[in-house]
């Protein structure tokens, strides 16, 4: 069953256009959302969210629209962009205080536990946190509400290979109890690890939507690891 859709999404700007995006996710899965800086990820995603306004298309979650149905939808989403950028200068108590404020379904068991697993101390700033530690206090007010998709932009980006590999293994928890997880990184060796299914994406168009394994049979030569196929792809395309 497919949990979210993306149909024909065209945004354009002066520079750049996104190009009748169309994908879709499975419930339950991961998928790994790859391409170059400035390919059209962080877009996409913002189109997911409505974060930017599409000029076409359509997106919908759960067998409906974005568009009319945004706040119910958005009830039942958690989102990452690797990073927090707001509330600075506020303690992570004040600010999961906003922010299940807006979640009837905030979980205090689960923010508990997530605070303790990413070693988070409430007390703290975000402007006080590295940049690895940034990254979990946001997950950590993702994962706080029960959301049944997580669409996270560059989830791993700062942390220590130790962090990663807690992450990743909460991702395939996750998974295990029915959340859907769309992430988007350089990592690739991330998704070769925890991915189903590759969304690719080049200068704005999706190039391939399909499970892991069908990626690499399809686009792969013997031997190749998944970063060395997309890194040939991609120069083929500079061709």
């Amino acid at each position: 069953m497919n949990i979210v859709e993306l149909k024909n999404v065209c945004k354009s700007y002066p520079s750049f256009r996104l190009q009748d995006v169309s994908f879709a996710l499975e419930a339950g899965t991961i998928t790994g959302f790859i391409g170059r800086n400035g390919a059209g990820k962080t877009t996409t995603i913002k189109s997911m969210l409505n974060l930017v306004h599409t000029d076409s298309g359509e997106v919908s979650y759960f067998g409906l629209s974005l568009t009319g149905n945004e706040t119910q939808i958005k009830q039942r989403l958690g989102y990452s962009t690797g990073t927090v950028s707001w509330y600075p200068r506020k303690t992570i108590r004040d600010i999961a205080g906003i922010t299940k404020s807006f979640y009837p379904s905030w979980d205090e068991e689960a923010y508990r536990h997530y605070l303790v697993l990413f070693g988070l101390d409430e007390s703290k700033k975000p402007i006080e946190l590295s940049e690895g530690m940034k990254v979990k206090c946001n997950l950590l007010l993702a994962l706080s509400h029960k959301a049944e998709v997580l669409i996270l932009d560059e989830p791993t980006s700062g942390l220590d290979p130790f962090s990663r590999d807690e992450l990743l293994e909460l991702f395939t928890e996750l998974k295990a109890h029915g959340v859907t997880i769309l992430f988007s990184t350089h990592i690739t060796s991330d998704l070769e690890r925890c991915a189903d299914n590759i969304v690719y994406i080049s200068r704005g168009k999706i190039r391939s939507d399909c499970p892991k394994a069908t990626f690499l049979q399809s686009f792969g030569k013997p031997g190749e690891t998944l970063e060395e196929v997309f890194l040939r792809m991609e120069r083929e395309v500079d061709a």
